[in-house]
């Protein structure tokens, strides 16, 4: 005779809802934490880079608007940082590495250091804001790289709405050579005034 009650089922959904909801709010936390400490992080070593290089250090703790400061820092449009808004951070994320190299050009570094910012960028950016390299940016324009949009040594962005040869001042045309005089018709000899002839005076 089977004595088992088939009427009888465990419910689990109870435990099962109880184990989600303390996983959510796990990783609502962790993520939570992990931003708040990547935020400062960044904040500080982006600041510290701002200060030397002659930008406003509150832009370092501006979301999206510290990444736009940071790309015309390197030369790059600011503006690419925007797309970072509707998901597309890995095109504002390649122009900040083009940006980097510009900058690091300035603190002296080589292509190997922008390998590092590629690979750590915080760490990077914490290399050049804290330590004892002086920012140099005539050094970018020596390398042949576009200058910075904002702090020491900006240009205007205007500089590059148009071809460089179109913006050459007036002095720096070519000039055109200058005409060969044309020799004057010679000219005939001057003439001694003619004297009337005097009459010598009557005898008587």
């Amino acid at each position: 005779m089977n004595d088992y009650d088939s009427s009888y089922d465990p419910d689990y959904s109870g435990e099962i809802a109880a184990v989600t909801l303390v996983f959510v709010i796990t990783f609502l936390v962790t993520f939570a934490v992990t931003f708040l400490i990547a935020y400062v992080l960044t904040g500080i070593s982006l600041s510290a880079l701002f200060r030397k290089t002659g930008v406003e250090q509150w832009k370092a703790w501006v979301p999206v608007y510290s990444t736009h400061e940071w790309l015309r820092l390197g030369g790059q449009n600011g503006n690419w940082a925007w797309l970072s808004l509707i998901g597309l951070g890995i095109v504002p994320s390649i122009f900040v590495y083009i940006g980097m190299h510009a900058t690091g050009k300035a603190f002296r570094k080589d292509t190997g250091f922008l390998i590092l910012g590629i690979l750590l960028p915080i760490v990077w950016v914490c290399i050049l804001g804290f330590g004892k390299d002086r920012y140099e940016p005539e050094l970018i324009a020596q390398a042949g790289l576009r200058p910075p949009f904002i702090g020491h040594g900006a240009v205007p962005e205007s500089a590059y709405a148009q071809p460089a040869f179109a913006q050459q001042p007036a002095s720096a045309q070519p000039q055109q050579p200058e005409q060969p005089e044309q020799p004057s018709a010679p000219q005939a000899p001057a003439t001694p005034p003619t004297t009337p002839p005097t009459t010598p005076p009557a005898q008587h």
